[in-house]
């Protein structure tokens, strides 16, 4: 297990909380997003403000931290690739086990699935925790509005700046009587000269 850095801004020192069951704190804190916090498509920038409300409950088995993160996250819309900015409040929910609960649940525990985030001292790294929260919820395919048109599949054109964009597209399979239609029009000019 690595360490928690108490200098990092993600790491909450929760000492002042103590382990009393029942006891509560509550923090608001702004933060700057770690790097890699989305997906290749939406993400929120690395070291944008990231906005903590957070609760802080000591409860039997450790210390419950729920609240909620708010994010701002950019990427490109997937139709038209003009650029997405999309604000959310992510709900942020996870029990940190102190160390000797953590030891007793591995023991006990039927399945390996079953990850307890583990208090290291009195820090708990918050880091796993706004990623597990951030990610999913950020859209899969983002779009720049709902009826985004996209880009025109033969030219690239931007189709929400002209809707009315086409291009002439003839079946393939018509191709051969298209160009015998083309030789009998220029036969007739021909004989019309």
């Amino acid at each position: 297990m690595t360490h928690a850095d108490p200098r990092r801004p993600l790491v909450i020192d929760t000492q002042e909380l103590g382990r009393r069951p029942g006891q509560m704190l509550e923090l608001q804190r702004t933060v700057e997003a770690p790097a890699d916090l989305g997906t290749d498509v939406i993400a929120v920038p690395a070291g944008q403000p990231i906005e903590l409300d957070l609760r802080l409950e000591s409860v039997m088995e450790g210390v419950l931290i729920s609240g909620s993160a708010r994010v701002t996250a950019t990427g490109a819309c997937v139709r038209c690739l003009d650029d997405v900015r999309l604000s959310a409040d992510v709900p942020v929910q996870e029990l940190f086990a102190y160390a000797d609960r953590a030891a007793h649940h591995q023991e006990v525990a039927a399945d390996d699935e079953d990850d307890v985030r583990e208090l290291d001292g009195d820090l708990a790294d918050l880091e796993p925790v706004l990623r597990d929260a951030v990610v999913p919820a950020l859209p899969f395919q983002p779009v720049c509005r709902e009826d985004c048109p996209g880009l025109c599949s033969e030219c690239g054109a931007h189709l929400a700046d002209d809707p009315d964009h086409h291009h002439e597209n003839l079946d393939p399979r018509w191709g051969a009587l298209a160009a015998l239609r083309d030789q009998v029009d220029s036969d007739d000019e021909k004989k019309r000269n």
